[in-house]
């Protein structure tokens, strides 16, 4: 079955003041997937997913590079090394049953100099212990031979690593919510979070209206930090939200890339850098950047949102990042500003490139958290109180993992909401 739900006609918002077992907030990759595996281990809930968009997967898994990774990056034995690799196994299955669309073109991290290759060791040695599908070592002439027009000294193969389209795989997710009982309330912003009579939870939304739950899941993205203070939690971590634009190659140059090609990344950044990605659209971008901005939604550069602007620069955190990464936010706006500097980036990696042929593209925003003393969280936060599980941070590869994070949250819900009784 492919996923083609019209988003808007499965919202049902008669009787949302009533009492539910369980509303998930958040209807992003992670939320959905969540709402899906607790329905399917517990089928008699009565569970509904509320997000104030009238459409899932508006936020970080609608303005992603669309890839599927195969899980390199991650230290050996770590939470995010698991969940990656099982997660894309568990996506690929996914696909396949729902008939979505996926293309395995592979991925190439490559590096420019000698310099760089005791870091590209370093990838090597986690990829194999990872278990990476089919991770191979090239020298030049092997990368020529992946991607002919690429320009590195050595490089990694991954052939595993893939395209889709996550929205689609959003769509199939609310699908499969809505199959199973689930409910959709879509254009329902939560606002506030008190306790209800009895241990529940009420959620108030931005009409002043409430939601009454039993238990809440919050998988709110770029709002998480939000909504766990607003229900009481520690502050910290902040939500500190940075821009990536990308740009794509105009259609006369798009040949020169046939899948992915990465840099080696800078190991004391969560970011991967300016990177060639082909698109499920057939188009193929460039970068992102990563730009410090003043709106969690700022898909459009100028674009200032008061009370996003003053949680950042409120946040001791905030300070402390800039203040050691000052050189890395210099260089971003750099980027940000000049085509010509983008390009430059990208020629490092395909000399053809040339400024004429980057077009202006699609960007996101990364829900970066960052901790008081100014470090840029890269693991799962987790926050619970009476009745809540809140999801503070989910970082990338979420959208790859999103089925395996599932789990392992229904998991954590079950234990601190007790829903296994």
């Amino acid at each position: 079955m492919t996923a083609t739900t019209d988003t808007t006609s499965t919202t049902d918002t008669t009787g949302l003041h009533g009492a539910h077992d369980l509303v998930v907030v958040g209807a992003g990759i992670v939320g959905l997937a969540v709402a899906r595996e607790l329905l399917h281990r517990h089928p008699r809930l009565k569970l509904v997913v509320v997000d104030k968009e009238q459409q899932v997967g508006r936020h970080q898994t609608g303005h992603n590079s669309g890839v599927i990774h195969a899980g390199i990056y991650y230290q050996p034995g770590s939470l995010k090394a698991r969940l990656c690799v099982e997660g894309a196994a568990a996506l690929f299955d996914y696909c396949e049953r729902k008939e979505i669309a996926f293309d395995r073109c592979g991925k190439v991290i490559v590096a420019l100099s000698d310099a760089e290759l005791g870091r590209l060791d370093e990838l090597e040695r986690r990829g194999r212990a990872n278990g990476v599908p089919g991770l191979r070592r090239l020298d030049a002439a092997g990368l020529r031979e992946v991607e002919p027009h690429a320009a590195g000294v050595a490089a990694l193969h991954s052939p595993n690593t893939a395209i889709v389209d996550f929205p689609a795989v959003a769509r199939g997710l609310a699908d499969d919510v809505v199959a199973a009982g689930g409910r959709l309330a879509l254009g329902r912003e939560v606002t506030g979070v008190e306790r209800g009579s009895g241990g529940g939870v009420v959620l108030r939304d931005a009409d002043g209206g409430g939601i009454g739950a039993r238990r809440v899941v919050f998988c709110a993205g770029l709002w998480a930090d939000r909504l766990a203070r607003a229900a009481g939690a520690d502050p910290d971590p902040r939500i500190v939200p940075f821009r990536g634009q990308y740009m794509t190659l105009a259609p006369q140059a798009r040949s020169l890339v046939k899948g992915l090609i990465y840099p080696v990344p800078d190991p004391s950044l969560p970011f991967l850098g300016v990177h060639l990605t082909k698109h499920v659209s057939g188009e193929v971008w460039a970068g992102p950047s990563a730009l410090l901005v003043g709106a969690r939604d700022a898909y459009r550069l100028g674009r200032l949102r008061g009370a996003d602007l003053a949680d950042t620069l409120g946040w001791p955190g905030t300070w402390r990042v800039m203040a050691r990464y000052w050189r890395s936010g210099l260089d971003e706006i750099r980027l940000a500003a000049s085509r010509a500097a983008f390009a430059r980036a990208c020629a490092q990696y395909v000399p053809q490139l040339r400024p004429e042929d980057l077009l202006p593209g699609q960007a996101g925003v990364r829900a970066q958290a960052v901790s008081r003393d100014g470090r840029l969280v890269d693991d799962f936060v987790f926050s619970d109180a009476p009745g809540e599980l809140h999801v503070r941070n989910a970082p990338s590869p979420a959208a790859t993992s999103a089925l395996a994070i599932a789990g392992m949250i229904a998991d954590r819900a079950e234990e601190a909401l007790s829903l296994a009784r």
